[in-house]
């Protein structure tokens, strides 16, 4: 056991303010760290009741909530699920977190708190989230020219097909198309300087694209504007899913998207899922579905298809051709269970632990498009279905990962 030279330390050095109150519920004791928090020296604090360090509008409130645990006393946190504040004797209020115990001396029930000061925390909270509301608006900001991006590509599309068809009568017409390119590559560039990596890569592809579009125009370089065209959709297609990556981590953080579920087909939302999701795959690629159990099921199905998009999404991109993508469900009374496994690329050992990490991406997808938020936010959903995630991976060998949700049509039967 320790003796009483290291409790004294222990009490005198430690960083939480700690203050031991009786069974009347005065000060009896307080270590240093209370001392500099409240602004009192130990010889004030002796013998004051410890509503003294509550702010006014909650001491009633606080002295009926003391006797309430000094008849059912209990080692517990105070305040679960609100805000706790103290009182410095200066009259400056600040938030706390405080954790209870206790011990019985001589008959005598003595409370011991631990307190500890969170203002530079909360001040965090805050600056994170004032943070959070700059990138909602920075993101629909850019998302609002990702539209008209989209439109000004489909309306250059159109113009170098009419250019094929009259060459000759269409060069007026692919002079004005460059200089309303040259606009758009102004106003990407804007957003370029205000954007991440993952923002340039796509948007510098489609500059390169259409730059080179200008070069082919005889008639035998079809193939090599198509190319490109080719190039400008997919770059913009990927800058529009990182667009929704981040405005759903915005609303997943504001708690604004919650589950509701209700009955529906899981064999049908599974195969109308993949069908939308086969425009991902690369040559050769195929789904392979094995469904097995009951086809209704009560859940959330839109997060549910987010969930899988996500899932099918990743597995063709780290995926080589021609291989195929496995997708098992078993659906069962009470829960049901998605797997999908490929043979891609694999994930190490280590970077599985951090996988599920915001913005985290495995050290060998560093050359592959991605934001590392689409595995965050299928947790986040599964979070908010009360479902779990299993991730089963070899490096080189390729990828299961297995979604587990309850089934809530039996919750109240």
């Amino acid at each position: 056991m320790l003796d009483q030279a290291h409790m004294t330390s222990l009490f005198e050095n430690a960083t939480e303010g700690i203050i031991l109150t009786n069974g009347q519920g005065k000060i009896v004791l307080a270590n240093p760290a209370a001392e500099r928090m409240f602004g009192y020296s130990d010889e004030e604090l002796r013998n004051l009741p410890v509503e003294v360090l509550i702010p006014g509008n909650f001491r009633t409130g606080h002295k009926s909530l003391r006797e309430g645990f000094h008849k059912n006393p209990s080692n517990r946190s105070m305040g679960a699920g609100r805000d706790l504040f103290a009182l410095k004797k200066n009259g400056e209020e600040f938030p706390v977190e405080i954790s209870l115990s206790y011990y019985t001396k001589d008959d005598e029930l003595f409370v011991i708190a631990f307190i500890v000061d969170i203002t530079l925390r909360k001040e965090i909270e805050k600056n994170l989230v004032k943070k959070q509301n700059e990138l909602e608006k920075v993101t629909y900001e850019i998302r609002k020219l990702n539209t008209e991006l989209e439109r000004k590509v489909d309306e250059r599309t159109y113009i170098l097909k009419e250019a094929l068809e009259k060459l000759e009568q269409s060069q007026t017409e692919l002079h004005e198309a460059l200089d309303k390119e040259k606009q758009l590559n102004e106003i990407k560039s804007r957003f370029v300087s205000m954007a991440s990596h993952e923002f340039r890569t796509p948007l510098s592809a489609v500059l390169s694209s259409a730059a080179l579009l200008s070069k082919y125009t005889k008639d035998d370089e079809q193939e090599k504007r198509d190319k490109h065209i080719g190039r400008i959709k997919d770059s913009v297609k990927h800058l529009n899913d990182i667009l929704e990556d981040f405005l759903s981590l915005g609303k997943l953080d504001e708690g604004r998207i919650s589950a509701d579920p209700h009955e529906f087909n899981l064999e049908e939302m599974v195969n109308e899922t993949l069908a939308d999701v086969k425009v991902v795959l690369k040559p050769g690629q195929k789904f392979l579905l094995n469904f097995e159990g009951q086809v209704a099921i009560n859940a959330d199905k839109k997060l549910l298809r987010n969930i899988l998009i996500n899932l099918l999404s990743n597995a063709a991109k780290f995926s080589p051709e021609d291989s195929p993508i496995e997708i098992m469900v078993k659906s069962e009374p009470e829960q049901a269970m998605i797997t999908v496994k490929d043979y891609g690329i694999g994930i190490s050992e280590k970077d599985q632990e951090h996988l599920f990490n915001m913005f985290y991406r495995a050290s060998n997808v560093t050359n592959i498009q991605g934001t590392g938020l689409g595995l965050h936010i299928v947790k986040r959903y599964l979070d908010l279905i009360r479902g779990t995630v299993n991730l089963r991976s070899r490096l080189g060998k390729g990828t299961a990962i297995t979604i587990t949700f309850p089934n809530k049509s039996n919750e109240n039967s």
